[in-house]
């Protein structure tokens, strides 16, 4: 159970992310309602927190019909069923046979499914063919082979959508071969960065790392040091660093498991100067028991920054980890609530 001071905080940001971790039990009017209900906040002295739903009825409360907490476990079996039918399918179900299987309206459901995701049922579809393409081209013979064997119906319905992998499709078998990035290493108040990006966006953004560590990441892309086209994007990013969390215009191009660009969507809804834990971001995109699973897609981010890896701490209120220091994650939340500091 979380500590009723954290609780206390969700609930009054109305946190959808705490939803299905505690239930608030409001005393004085005998109802629990979910962390995100958008009734008006009760009084803290008549509050109490409850691990669930069950031991709320047990102490006597009813259920809230405006929020409908008891909903949730339905609405959890619900997505979970739709993955597992996407999952499972030749070709992506339909949002309306989605939503029948489930027993929701579709546009209930479409809604439903994002905030639980961060995808739409269609989106998830895609990226998961995506991370299917990624993990075939990697053992396959040939492009084409792997095509079919990621789920596409032919190399036209791929191609269709090969923007999905953000490199040509050649790039996941061969260190990037073909794919042309410019980069720079500039410094910044917080230590010599890497800014590194395709035709499409940033690509790498990362302290203390050299042309010798992007090379090694891609090993056949044409890597070409700076130029006058690089320089506006440049001073974009810079800027961006220099104050955390105004960034968000700043094209990107990374691609991951559909798992892991559900968490940096996760990521880059934190907003500014606040942070959420780990099992915040597994609960946030309706894997609540996939808390080390989060952490993991949270230090595979390649774009940091500008997704706000650094927001995200433990649930004792500690801040965990960082691939570039703790100095850095402490002067990058300092920034954000407006107390910068030196860097060490």
């Amino acid at each position: 159970m979380l500590s009723d001071d954290l609780a206390w905080n969700a609930v009054m940001v109305r946190d959808r992310a705490f939803d299905g971790r505690f239930v608030t039990g409001v005393l004085s009017t005998g109802i629990y309602c979910r962390p995100s209900c958008a009734a008006r906040h009760p009084r803290r002295e008549n509050v109490r927190f409850f691990t669930d739903a069950a031991d709320a009825r047990a102490a006597g409360l009813r259920a809230c019909q405006r929020c409908r907490p008891d909903d949730l476990a339905r609405d959890e079996t619900a997505i979970l069923t739709a993955i597992g039918l996407i999952r499972d399918a030749e070709a992506p179900p339909a949002l309306a046979e989605l939503a029948a299987q489930t027993g929701y309206s579709p546009a209930h459901f479409q809604r439903l499914f994002v905030r639980h995701t961060g995808l739409s049922p269609a989106a998830y579809a895609r990226a998961l063919r995506a991370e299917r393409m990624a993990d075939t081209l990697s053992g396959a013979d040939s492009v084409t082979e792997a095509i079919y064997d990621a789920g596409f119906s032919g190399p036209s319905r791929f191609y269709a959508s090969a923007d999905r992998l953000g490199m040509a499709p050649s790039a996941w078998v061969d260190g990037g071969r073909g794919v042309t990035i410019r980069w720079a290493v500039v410094p910044t108040t917080l230590g010599p960065m890497l800014v590194a990006a395709t035709d499409k966006g940033v690509c790498r953004l990362s302290f203390a790392e050299d042309r010798t560590a992007l090379a090694t990441r891609f090993p056949h892309a044409v890597l070409v040091e700076g130029g006058a086209d690089f320089a506006d994007l440049l001073r974009q990013v810079v800027a961006a660093v220099e104050t955390p969390g105004t960034g968000d215009h700043i094209p990107i191009d990374v691609r991951g498991t559909a798992f892991q660009e559900a968490v940096w969507r996760a990521l880059r809804t934190i907003p500014r100067g606040q942070t959420r834990s780990y099992g915040e971001i597994a609960a946030a995109i309706g894997h609540p028991q996939a808390v080390r699973a989060a952490g993991s897609a949270n230090g595979a981010n390649h774009v940091s920054v500008l997704i706000p890896c650094h927001r995200v701490i433990r649930s004792d209120g500690s801040l965990g980890g960082y691939a570039w220091g703790l100095d850095i994650k402490r002067e990058l939340l300092a920034r954000e609530r407006g107390s910068p500091g030196p860097i060490h």
